[in-house]
């Protein structure tokens, strides 16, 4: 019985490693590479901040970037200076995304007057 068991195993031995490398590449694909493309395209946008710009931290903060340091950041905010890491940053806040928001336009209004 055993040796049934074996050799009905052996036989389709190839087609399950295809079967395998098959998953394997699906799960590349689908998971690992967007993942990837998303962690390079955040590293590239936390390295090309620049002073003034209106951004959000992951921990929902949001402020003018006032100073850029190497590794960091110092945030502007209704409190006050904060320091951040620069990977605590999380997005950028600007027209072209918020530009149908009365609150934004009152925002840049606010900050144009200012200037």
């Amino acid at each position: 019985m055993i040796q049934t068991i074996f050799l009905q195993a052996g036989g389709g031995g190839m087609m399950s490693l295809v079967m395998l490398g098959g998953m394997f590449v699906v799960m590349y694909f689908l998971m690992i590479r967007p993942q990837k493309k998303k962690a390079n395209e955040e590293k590239a946008f936390q390295n090309d901040i620049k002073r003034g710009s209106q951004v959000v931290t992951t921990s929902g903060i949001h402020g003018k970037i006032n100073e850029i340091f190497d590794d960091a950041v110092i945030i502007e905010t209704g409190a006050g200076k904060i320091r951040f890491e620069k990977a605590a940053i999380s997005r950028e806040l600007t027209m072209a995304r918020y530009n149908n928001s009365p609150a934004t336009a009152k925002v840049v209004e606010d900050e144009t007057e200012k200037k």
